[in-house]
């Protein structure tokens, strides 16, 4: 029998974070571990008049198809994905996994080659809002729970949690906060692990109340590209594409990556850096705000919301964070969280956030 939580949640994604309207085309894009979310957010949709479209992953082809693809095969544009993308007005990416290490091994130049053929399909989803509007919904699964060392039923409880919150209420104390940046320019964050100075966009910065991710629950904002110096290490190991990177020290010169270091992972690190030309620059300063996270689990879309940290994306800058001239696109958007409890957030000359607590 179905979980009364998952139906709270394909409604609350369908009709507040992506809000599907009467004759919408609906992509559903998400694996096998969550057929049971997959069939409640396809009800939903045809409830509210929409038609949904079905785009179904399978576990272990990723691996099969990074060991066994052509060079050909591997920059092969996928047309279809795209005429899918162009052809729907919402999109709702579901965040599961059935094994989290499957791409463990393999060569992380293969995943920069197919990222960067796959990442005018991925700019269009996230960057073009007034024709597409997407959420990205994390849903309990076995493999989630084992990365977050939690059994199932409590890595369940943690997540309906996150996300099955009064968004509306929430939401007004974020934009409190998000009040502030706005007006901000100079941003400094200084402390144990970090003395890092840059300049912000802040009247462009973003909150995220759960609509753009479910569970919501940050402010975000770009960093002005050549401003950025100083240096920061990571308590919060990073995993992109399977790969755990931890211990990782970066050191920025004029808003670019002059040095990267890693405890582990660092040669794909440094290929990540590598991958264009915006991918040793930073796209995205954000800030975590989500009162129910309160604990690393190795999952991105939920530990880039704790209360008391702090994440820098290296590459791909969002849009909307951007003034209309620039445009900062890569084809890696790579977030990092850092703990900011014993550290200062320093906004034009004054301290607003210090031990991970708010002071304004």
């Amino acid at each position: 029998m179905i979980d009364e939580r998952t139906r709270k949640l394909a409604k609350l994604v369908v009709n507040y974070s992506v809000r599907v309207c009467k004759g919408e085309n609906v992509c559903i894009s998400g694996s096998t571990e969550a057929s049971e979310f997959i069939s409640a957010l396809y009800k939903e949709v045809i409830l509210a008049g929409g038609h949904p479209v079905l785009r179904i992953t399978l576990p272990g082809l990723a691996p099969f198809f990074y060991k066994h693809a052509s060079k050909e095969q591997i920059e092969k544009f996928p047309e279809i994905f795209d005429f899918i993308a162009k052809n729907c007005q919402k999109y709702i990416g579901i965040d599961t996994e059935f094994n989290t290490r499957e791409l463990t091994g393999i060569d992380a130049s293969k995943i920069a080659a197919r990222k960067k053929v796959t990442s005018p399909i991925s700019h269009y989803i996230v960057n073009e809002r007034d024709k597409i509007r997407r959420c990205s919904v994390g849903y309990p699964c076995a493999a989630l729970a084992q990365e977050a060392e939690m059994s199932l039923v409590d890595y369940e409880n943690f997540v309906f949690s996150a996300c099955l919150q009064d968004w509306k209420r929430e939401g007004k104390k974020i934009d409190r906060i998000l009040s502030r940046f706005k007006k901000g320019k100079k941003f400094h964050l200084i402390g144990e692990n970090v003395d890092l100075k840059m300049e912000i966009m802040g009247r462009l910065a973003i909150a995220d109340k759960g609509e753009d991710n479910m569970p919501g629950g940050e402010i975000f904002m770009a960093p002005v590209k050549d401003s950025v110096n100083g240096w920061i290490k990571f308590e919060y190991p990073a995993i992109e594409q399977g790969n755990e990177v931890s211990g990782i020290s970066l050191k920025f010169e004029n808003g670019k990556v002059v040095e990267a270091r890693a405890e582990k992972g660092e040669e794909f690190l440094k290929k990540m850096i590598a991958t264009d030309e915006n991918s040793c620059y930073l796209g995205e300063l954000g800030i975590g705000m989500n009162p129910k996270i309160t604990r690393y689990t190795k999952d991105l879309l939920f530990d880039e919301k704790i209360g008391g940290t702090i994440h820098l994306a290296l590459g791909m800058a969002y849009t909307e964070n951007l003034p209309e001239n620039e445009t900062r696109e890569s084809a890696i958007h790579w977030d990092i969280v850092k703990s900011m409890k014993k550290a200062k957030i320093i906004l034009d000359g004054k301290i607003v956030q210090e031990n991970g607590k708010w002071v304004i």
